[in-house]
């Protein structure tokens, strides 16, 4: 099968011989499977833990390992693309998360698990960047933002079915089968891949001979990534830096990362493309996807934690509440990658954000502890369907003003942003949620309330129920104090809740601000052309 080239205003213009929808969604489903690998897990670890004789502690690692071995991959995708072409690259990378995915399903012992993970988290930091680049150079401009609707459906979608799902089949099988169902998709989609896609003639590999691998600047980038996404997986646990081990792990990433920005800036063959930043419109887009993986990732762990938590919901209730909203973003954002098209970019993300700024401070307003379940889905659909208007446009922006041979690169690098960002919201606002839970529970505790006349009218109302109930006096009063404490650490923890939800809210008016510094984009405008002013 050979692609169709055609020349117009001087420019080679790659035209994919297979229909190009069909390639889209072949890419996009491999992109889903990696994106939903990281929550499918996620509910399946205390399961792992029982079977295969590991602490919840350890098992935390089969989620830290998979993030390292990804988010190290990510940024070099460019780079490796260049050396081994892109479609066998992607080949490659759908084998080795495939192969290692039926590896963790039989894993015998935590440690094999573990390196198996490792190996799947490889394979599958390939995926989301090549998805995305393949979609770039396959459909024209003006075609463009609907071709990103569709992969946005992994990137937005999948984390917030991933935990239904992994649940769901934890209940029915075993925790392995999170694992084995990648087999039968993992190995459609390599069929698919290797009879549909081609690589685009501005993709120039370079011959092995003539390329000397950047020892120093890999070296920096595999111990940045790792301690930093490994600080930001423990550091609630190990209290932050209060912990000689997240220190460590922080000087270890701070330095590493700023001598690599420093070593790939001026490197003749950079594994890591930094100079991309010095485009305006790339640079922001890139801070625009960081907080769409936070915000995003932080409010997906924020309303199912508060109903299992607090309201007693069971995972897979907690799972429906979630899967509403991804249902409505699944018609939702075809209908965005429609009005890039017609619309600024810049002003479809304005709009993205204010609507998430407002659904946020609903949710201060609405969020409590006597919430119905109808009420929670209504606020996590406010919380969630204003993604779609900025994930999509942000994805397009980015695109502007880039040479077509940078498409690997410029996707590598902003799925990394996405990635880092969502492992920053989720250690933010988990950190937030017990601190805050604190200072709440001090607050009311020491409140003129607790020491108040309908206070102890509340005990003393408690005292003859549980004496009645075959309790001795003093150990009735006991029980009775200890039923208004745990009211009371209720009442804080909602009270939290209400802070990240504010926090989440201002981050979005911040965003919000920042839409406007894009420069005007013309929809209809060719690949590496200047963005209007």
């Amino acid at each position: 099968m050979s692609a169709s080239i055609s020349l117009h205003a001087n420019q080679t213009i790659f035209r994919p011989a297979a229909n190009p929808w069909l390639i889209a969604v072949t890419v996009s489903l491999a992109a889903f499977m990696e994106v939903l690998d990281i929550a499918i897990a996620n509910v399946a670890l205390p399961h792992i833990a029982g079977n295969l004789g590991a602490s919840n502690d350890q098992s935390t690692w089969v989620l830290t390992s998979y993030l390292v071995a990804n988010a190290i991959v990510l940024p070099i995708t460019g780079w490796l693309v260049s050396l081994f072409g892109r479609k066998r690259f992607f080949m490659t990378c759908m084998g080795i998360f495939t192969l290692s995915s039926l590896l963790c399903g039989i894993a015998p012992s935590l440690g094999f698990l573990l390196f198996f993970r490792v190996l799947q988290g490889a394979g599958g930091g390939g995926l989301q960047p090549l998805a995305q680049a393949i979609l770039a150079d396959t459909f024209p401009p003006e075609k463009r933002g609907l071709a990103f609707s569709i992969y946005g459906i992994t990137a937005v979608c999948a984390p917030a079915i991933g935990p239904t799902l992994g649940g769901w089949i934890t209940d029915i099988a075993s925790w392995r089968w999170i694992f084995l169902i990648n087999l039968p998709v993992g190995l459609l989609t390599m069929a698919l891949v290797y009879r549909l896609i081609q690589d685009p003639p501005s993709l120039v590999l370079r011959k092995r001979s003539e390329i000397k691998f950047d020892y120093f600047g890999f070296s920096l980038l595999a111990l940045g990534v790792g301690a930093l996404q490994i600080m930001l997986d423990k550091g609630q646990e190990d209290d932050w830096f209060g912990s000689k081990f997240i220190i460590t792990l922080a000087v270890i990433g701070g330095l590493c990362l700023i001598a690599l920005i420093i070593h790939e800036w001026f490197h003749e063959d950079p594994i890591v493309d930094v100079r991309l930043f010095k485009n305006a419109n790339f640079a922001t887009a890139n801070m625009m996807m960081f907080m769409v993986g936070a915000v995003s990732f932080a409010a997906t762990v924020l309303m199912p934690q508060f109903l299992q938590t607090l309201m007693g919901y069971t995972a897979q209730s907690a799972g429906m509440v979630l899967s509403a909203s991804a249902i409505l973003l699944l018609i939702e954002l075809p209908l965005v990658g429609r009005l890039i098209g017609h619309f600024q970019a810049r002003y479809l993300i304005a709009f993205g954000w204010i609507s998430l700024a407002v659904g946020m401070y609903v949710s201060t307003q609405r969020i409590d502890l006597l919430m119905s379940f109808s009420s929670a889905t209504w606020l996590r659909i406010g919380q969630y369907l204003p993604m779609g208007f900025v994930f999509v446009p942000a994805t397009t922006v980015a695109y502007i003003g880039i040479r077509e041979d940078k498409s690997n690169a410029v996707a590598g690098l902003v799925n990394f942003t996405r990635n880092i960002g969502s492992s920053v919201g989720t250690s933010i606002i988990t950190t937030l949620i017990v601190r805050r839970s604190q200072f709440h529970q001090a607050t009311l505790v020491t409140s003129p309330r607790m020491h108040s006349s309908r206070f102890h009218d509340a005990i003393n109302g408690l005292v003859p129920q549980l004496s009645r109930a075959g309790l001795s006096m003093h150990e009735a009063q006991r029980q009775a104090l200890a039923r208004v404490y745990v009211t009371v650490q209720s009442q804080a923890a909602a009270l939290a809740y209400i802070d990240a939800y504010w926090v989440l809210g201002i981050a979005a008016v911040a965003m919000f601000a920042l839409s406007f510094v894009l420069k005007k984009n013309d929809p209809h405008a060719k690949r590496g052309s200047a963005p209007a002013h």
